[in-house]
């Protein structure tokens, strides 16, 4: 087994170079290992100055998740003692930043005397997006070094700086910019500082330089992040660790950093960012795939419609250089197409986020066509037509005809049956479902459908390029839905339900944003388009209006008005530009309808629409659970909390449930059940999944689908 710390002797200067693959990770064997040299270099008197430095590709990444929640990742050397012992070190240490240095990394870097880096490297520290603050003096030494502004964005926000902008504020003494051996400069750098006594540095000794802020600092600064922040707990503790720095001698602060870390660290909004981190690397791992699976070669895309779906789809491949082939048999349509795509680059060239050489690199990269057989090297092939199984039907069929062997074939559908389009062409096994969120080049979510026949190279090679063109995928199986819009259908027919039974659109909203959804359910659907909602019933109308006759009432009326949403300023509200406002005509509407259907009115409390909302979302989550559509419940949380707004800091629905306990779920579904007669019979009955999960003390968590 090869050292973790590999312990090197130049002269009079020792290098301790970490080599714990695959990204130094700070665990409790890599800690150990680093205490032992820093003792062994600093008991030999011939050792003047320590270097730490990486043999990997970059510096280091911080905590080992691996030990995250045992014994080990607090175990003696703890990340903290081993930093304050290297601070108070009477030998130089100087941190030889390689590559990135995250969090404990960042913070061990933060610990040394001198720093000296690659242009290329950043230094961040992302506790925040675990629900934590940086635990190790990050809090503490960055304010020090970089001035308050600069580390409390960094602290805040989770996101790395560059070195440039860390030497700038003076974190970062010097940046190599030759070619050559980087640890050869260090050394030679480390011989400059020796030469030049240059003194022995010590955060301790540094106060946190305020005179320049303002009285308000904290305060604009809190104001400032309200918004994103909404419903977090870590960013407000990541600011009052940072005021302590302001006010408190290094000892002291580094004391209140600790308190504030484990206060933190022992939140639910903790473990539901946990939760969704840990999550993000399950859902890759698919039952029954062979790791070793090869993927396909994936060198050319092409997609099937210019219109808006299209056109993003086809962004998030020129945006990671892969050229593409744009097809739409109208030539109008495909030039508005491009000019969309094109505008949208402007757009983002204005803002600063891209030079106009990029531009340009990136529309050199687009192709169209109007002839299907242009598409004959395609190495992947995405078709975003109209949302008709017929339509799509015909266009594969010309894709078999048309495309190399070996040739992905995906549908854009966020419905449809995958299987039913793939038993329609000679080559089931290449065809797979990509459901894009819109709109596509700004959406994160993508939920991969994996058809009966799907290969295993075609899915391998599906969630690859997830990654590549920076996707959070999910794989799902072919129901009605698949998993988003699937769980997403009793939560919508529930806020309907209840705008009948007397709730206020305006109420509804509250409630769900009050618990911290992006928007209620009823501006989401004046956003999506009531049309599009109604038109997807009217194409399965057994599915959706058989079992009741008051299902999406309100929703279907408004639509026969021509009321879409804001595409038409009129839908649940009046929307006067980026302004809306309740419309009493609504009330009105529900108010007859209810009146037809038999339904009474009344006033309804607040704790019944979440409940009526949130937990028939999660009974239908259990469902697709059972069904095997979802393979672990942690996908399902991936599914909603970056595709439908649901609030990361409850880590999704699934992990709301686990958190409140399952059988807080199955005794208000119960209680539904039996109040609301026989509509409650009918749409209340609780998954059996969630009476066995409660049955045998179990919670989400605990079930994973099999192959």
């Amino acid at each position: 087994m090869p050292q973790l710390v590999n312990y090197q002797v130049h002269d009079n200067i020792v290098i301790l170079s970490l080599n714990a693959p695959p990204v130094n990770g700070l665990g409790y064997a890599l800690r150990m290992a680093i205490r032992d040299g820093f003792q062994q270099a600093t008991e030999d008197k011939t050792v003047k100055a320590i270097i730490l430095s990486s043999a990997l590709k970059l510096f280091c990444a911080g905590a080992d998740i691996r030990e995250f929640g045992s014994d080990k990742a607090f175990a003696d050397p703890s990340l903290p003692d081993l930093l304050n012992l290297m601070e108070e070190s009477s030998k130089p240490i100087i941190a030889a930043i390689n590559g990135m240095a995250l969090g404990g990394g960042c913070e061990l870097a933060l610990a040394c005397d001198y720093r000296m880096a690659i242009p290329q490297a950043k230094m961040g520290l992302p506790e925040v997006h675990l629900g934590l603050l940086p635990g190790a003096g990050g809090t503490q030494r960055l304010p020090r070094l970089a001035g308050v502004p600069l580390a409390l964005e960094m602290i805040v926000s989770g996101k790395p700086a560059s070195a440039d902008k860390l030497h700038q504020a003076g974190v970062i003494d010097e940046i190599y910019t030759r070619d050559g051996d980087f640890l050869k400069a260090v050394i030679e750098y480390t011989k400059q500082l020796l030469d030049s006594n240059a003194p022995v540095r010590s955060c301790a000794d540094l106060d946190v330089d305020t005179s320049e802020l303002p009285e308000s600092f904290f305060a604009d600064f809190r104001q400032s992040i309200a918004r994103r922040t909404r419903g977090f707990y870590a960013p407000e503790r990541c600011i009052q660790a940072v005021e302590a720095a302001c006010e408190l001698p290094l000892a002291e602060g580094l004391e209140k950093e600790s308190e504030l870390f484990m206060t933190c660290a022992n939140t639910s909004q903790a473990r539901a960012q946990q939760h969704l981190f840990f999550a993000g690397s399950a859902a890759s791992k698919i039952p029954g795939i062979d790791p070793k699976t090869q993927a396909r070669k994936i060198g050319r895309v092409a997609i099937i419609g210019s219109g808006t779906m299209g056109g993003g789809i086809a962004m998030n491949f020129v945006n990671v250089g892969i050229p593409v082939t744009l097809l739409d048999l109208d030539e109008a349509a495909l030039e508005r197409g491009i000019g969309v795509i094109n505008n949208n680059y402007q757009i983002s060239a204005k803002k600063g986020r891209l030079s106009p050489a990029q531009v340009e690199e990136r529309m050199a990269l687009l192709d169209t066509t109007t002839d299907y057989a242009d598409l004959a090297d395609a190495d992947m092939v995405i078709e975003a037509v109209f949302e008709n199984m017929d339509i799509k039907k015909k266009v594969f069929r010309a894709l078999d005809e048309v495309c190399k062997p070996g040739a992905i074939l995906a549908s854009n559908t966020s419905t449809l049956d995958v299987d039913e389009i793939a038993e329609s062409i000679s080559r089931p096994g290449d065809v797979i479902g990509l459901h894009f969120f819109s709109p596509a080049n700004v959406m994160r979510l993508l939920e991969i459908v994996r058809g009966a026949k799907t290969a295993d190279d075609v899915l391998v090679t599906t969630i690859k390029m997830a990654k590549v063109i920076k996707k959070v995928s999910v794989v799902a199986g072919v129901a009605w839905g698949f998993i988003g819009n699937r769980v997403l259908e009793p939560y919508g027919r529930e806020a309907s339900r209840l705008i009948l039974e007397g709730a206020t659109p305006a109420q509804v909203d509250r409630v769900l944003y009050d618990f911290g959804m992006a928007m209620g359910l009823p501006s989401m659907i004046d956003m999506a388009g009531i049309d599009i909602g109604c038109l997807t019933r009217q194409g399965m109308p057994d599915a959706f209006y058989g079992r009741d006759p008051g299902y999406a009432a309100i929703c279907d009326k408004l639509y026969e008005l021509g009321r879409f949403g804001q595409k038409t300023a009129r839908g649940f509200y009046i929307y006067e530009g980026r302004n809306k406002k309740e419309d009493p005509e609504v009330l009105e509407l529900a108010t007859g309808l209810a009146k037809e259907l038999g339904i009474s009115q009344r006033d309804v409390p607040d704790q019944e629409i979440l409940e009526r909302t949130i937990y028939m979302l999660i009974n239908e989550g259990a469902q697709v659970l059972d069904d095997g559509i979802a393979y672990r419940s942690s996908d399902i949380d991936l599914v909603y909390c970056n595709g439908y707004g649901f609030p990361a800091h409850r880590g999704g629905p699934m992990q709301y449930a686990d958190e409140i306990g399952p059988d807080v779920v199955l005794s208000a579904l119960n209680k539904y059940r039996t109040e609301l007669g026989a509509y409650g019979e009918e749409w209340f009955k609780p998954a059996p999944l969630l009476e066995k999960l409660v049955a045998e003390g179990k919670r989400f968590k605990d079930h994973v689908v099999s192959a």
